[in-house]
């Protein structure tokens, strides 16, 4: 049986949107954000930074309730012992981190004072989100650095968190760290692009034809 080559659209758009990572959310590409501890240390927390200084990903499998504190020392977020997931609707937090540079309007209910309101995210256990502590919050290129072609260190974060009873601490730092290729390679996201439009061309001519008449050579009819 002859196997057609093209394979489904949706695979290919996948292909696509995996290539210009960097571009899909609002990380620096000549930035880096690097976590050095996580305290107190238990087993089952781990932590990482997504697309170089764009957000922080936390997954908790300790048995033990996390809370993440807000620029005011507000509850902000917590990951549950049973993997809930929740976020404070009256954090000032919740409302700056929708945007990289802070640049919205906190209302007046959101204060370090008020009694938490929590919303149920998910129950992965598993929390996402953008904490400007963790990056340079200014555009381009920070005035420390002289050199673009040296990486170098910009700030040194601590952002409070606690771990069951116990206060602890993110810690990192947030480097100047230009990349060599400048960036996503956008020749190769062009070349994927036009892959994909001519792959779904050659799907939609495939349907049309069969459409029209019966398989040939014996070849059974394919759903998609």
């Amino acid at each position: 049986m002859r196997r057609h080559l093209v394979p489904p659209l949706g695979v290919l758009a996948a292909l696509a949107l995996a290539v210009p990572v960097a571009s899909a959310h609002q990380g620096n590409p000549n930035m880096e954000s690097i976590v050095t501890g996580v305290t107190p240390k238990t087993p089952g927390v781990t932590l990482q930074v997504l697309n170089r200084d764009d957000r922080f990903e936390l997954t908790n499998h300790s048995k033990q309730d996390i809370l993440i504190y807000g620029y005011q020392d507000e509850p902000y977020a917590r990951v549950k012992a049973d993997g809930t997931v929740e976020q404070n609707l009256n954090s000032p937090a919740y409302y700056l981190n929708n945007d990289r540079y802070a640049n919205v309007k906190v209302p007046s209910n959101a204060t370090s004072k008020a009694t938490p309101s929590w919303k149920v995210l998910d129950r992965t256990g598993s929390f996402q989100w953008h904490d400007h502590r963790m990056h340079y919050m200014g555009k381009g290129t920070p005035p420390s650095v002289k050199d673009k072609s040296a990486r170098q260190k910009i700030q040194d974060y601590t952002i409070p968190i606690s771990i069951g009873s116990s206060k602890g601490a993110i810690t990192g730092a947030y480097w100047w760290s230009p990349q060599k290729d400048g960036g996503p390679p956008t020749g190769a996201i062009v070349a994927l692009v036009v892959l994909v439009v001519a792959g779904g061309a050659a799907i939609v001519v495939t349907r049309r034809r069969r459409a029209g008449g019966t398989p040939t050579d014996g070849e059974p009819a394919e759903a998609w």
